[in-house]
């Protein structure tokens, strides 16, 4: 008579799962990459990563340290294949795909990325209050700039020396459109306002993100108008109309979210835990 087989009792299944649990690997969470954004770094975003760990306990999270502070004020054109290297790093150690959450002047880092980087497999792209349309507008930021700064500062944007402050590459003047495609050479080309050899390429890498969440609000006081950080107001008819990158097509498919928050400063939207829970938690699966 055989000797009966040892079974998986209640004291072995529990502890399979109390150990599928310590390890992370119980919940299916995928990895979440963030990007900040200008004249911040890592740092800021302690509470954010927080919050993610809070509600989904053992999901990978990681801050990227690049550009931090001031250098994050150096031409996009440099900090985008830098951001890249980065990103595919982890992503190419992660089959499952990750989420991507950037923050201001990092989510058109992350368009950047997402646009130019081949057979990429991010599932959600989520941006927080960023200047996606571009920017246009006197901010809290330049309150201690003469007032006429949202008139004046296509002459110092849209030429060669404007161009090595990142601020620059999107500052997009709707009265001086034509100066704008011309003499800025980061936002038209990834918007596909102006014709380049890559408009294909960039437009498919794009469409590979399975979700596309935007967040923004009227009291966010830096990014004007705030509409921008939806793709709204500042030239939107062209590039959403003739879906130069892909925006009609996403949103066609149903694969764009909107969460819009009133009384959230532009500098709070990454430690509010109200903006996590309702605009950013549910995408993080």
């Amino acid at each position: 008579m055989r000797a009966p087989r040892a079974g998986w009792g209640p004291p072995a299944v529990l502890l399979l799962l109390l150990l599928l649990l310590a390890s992370g690997s119980a919940h299916g969470y995928k990895p979440v990459i963030i990007v900040h954004g200008i004249l911040d770094g890592p740092e800021q975003f302690k509470n954010l990563s927080g919050f993610i760990n809070e509600v989904h306990p053992g999901t990978e999270v990681q801050i990227i340290s690049l550009f931090n502070d001031c250098e994050s004020m150096k031409p996009l054109l440099i900090q985008v294949p830098e951001f890249r290297k980065a990103i595919e790093k982890i992503m190419n150690a992660r089959p499952e795909g990750v989420h991507v959450l950037c923050f201001s002047q990092g989510g058109l880092v992350c368009r950047a990325v997402l646009s130019t980087t081949p057979n990429h497999n991010v599932h959600t792209f989520i941006s927080l209050s960023s200047p996606l349309a571009g920017q246009y507008g006197d901010t809290d930021y330049l309150k201690w700039l003469p007032g006429c700064v949202k008139k004046t500062a296509f002459l110092f944007c849209y030429n060669k020396v404007g161009q090595h402050f990142s601020f620059c590459d999107y500052w997009n003047d709707p009265h001086h459109r034509a100066r704008y495609l011309k003499g800025n050479t980061f936002l038209p080309p990834i918007n596909g306002e102006i014709p380049h050899q890559h408009l294909k390429d960039w437009r498919e890498n794009f469409l590979r993100i399975k979700k596309m969440v935007l967040i923004g609000g009227p009291d966010d006081g830096v990014i004007t108008p705030w509409q921008s950080s939806q793709f709204k107001c500042i030239n939107l008819i062209n590039f959403y109309k003739n879906d130069t990158f892909g925006l009609k097509t996403l949103d066609a498919r149903g694969d764009v979210s909107v969460c819009v928050q009133s009384g959230v400063k532009h500098t709070h939207w990454h430690s509010n835990f109200t903006v996590f829970k309702t605009c950013i938690e549910k995408w993080l699966i």
